[in-house]
């Protein structure tokens, strides 16, 4: 490997440590190898073996899509695969999780990407929004995108109660994305754009302070003479080694309440 090739991932490794605020001791410690080594990398007076640089990612907690990064930055080839959902390679795990969205019964549940999109929704969620939504809205052409959805004036905003509240939730959640993929423009930019939406930037810095007998944040739902309250919960899957299925999120709303469960129930039957 030739030396001009090593800058581009010393600075990279420097800028995901100062990410991570971790000292070039506490990534040597966690990856296994010796201050020194991590600083002749950084400077670009060591260059690292293919091995190294997934060793450094992980303990980085690099995910998936820059890992790839970094070792073109170090100069070899990706070695992590990023498949269409859709595609022939990922079908069988297409099906598990349409079983399992599926599974939820009368809960709403969906699978979004790393920009919230919608790529799978059971019935249950699809009825949901259905009754929930302005009706024409726009933005149900090139498919849902769960952070428009809840904060755009086209979207449900019109229909949920404690909207500061659940605006407040979903933006500190995709801060926190960005956060962990600082490279990812996607969510970059949706986060621009979101934040450019009617009373999105004139948000207070801080939500407001929680009662003591605040659990958990719900999303209250009104509209057409129903009011229901909804909890949400979302899962990732373990050990993924294909960057399409790293990034899936698996969401579902939960009732919070016996009227809520009982009326997604009549939903789903109906």
């Amino acid at each position: 490997m030739n030396q001009v090739g090593m800058a581009p991932f010393g600075a990279a490794i420097r800028r995901w440590r100062a990410l991570r605020r971790m000292s070039q001791l506490d990534l040597a410690l966690d990856a296994g190898v010796s201050q020194r080594h991590v600083s002749f990398l950084e400077s670009g007076r060591a260059s690292p073996s293919r091995p190294m640089v997934v060793q450094l990612a992980q303990a980085l907690d690099v995910p998936l899509r820059e890992r790839n990064a970094l070792l073109r930055a170090a100069g070899y080839a990706s070695i992590y695969a990023e498949h269409r959902l859709d595609s022939d390679e990922l079908s069988q795990v297409r099906h598990v999780l349409e079983l399992i969205i599926a599974a939820h019964g009368p809960i709403p549940a969906y699978v979004i990407d790393r920009s919230w999109t919608v790529v799978l929704s059971n019935r249950s969620a699809r009825l949901l929004t259905d009754w929930f939504l302005v009706p024409g809205s726009p933005l149900v052409a090139g498919g849902l995108n769960v952070a428009r959805l809840m904060l755009h004036p086209d979207g449900l905003r019109p229909s949920i109660v404690n909207w500061d509240d659940v605006a407040h939730v979903l933006i500190d959640r995709l801060d926190r994305e960005i956060s962990a993929r600082p490279e990812d423009q996607l969510l970059t930019d949706l986060a621009a754009e979101l934040r450019t939406y009617p009373g999105v930037g004139d948000l207070p810095l801080r939500p407001r302070l929680p009662s003591p007998g605040d659990l958990l944040i719900p999303i209250q739902l009104r509209g057409r003479g129903v009011e229901v309250r909804l909890f949400t919960t979302i899962a990732t899957i373990g050990t993924a080694q294909d960057i399409t299925l790293e990034e899936l999120r698996i969401e579902t709303l939960l009732p919070a309440d016996a009227g809520s469960e009982a009326w997604l129930r009549q939903l789903a039957t109906g």
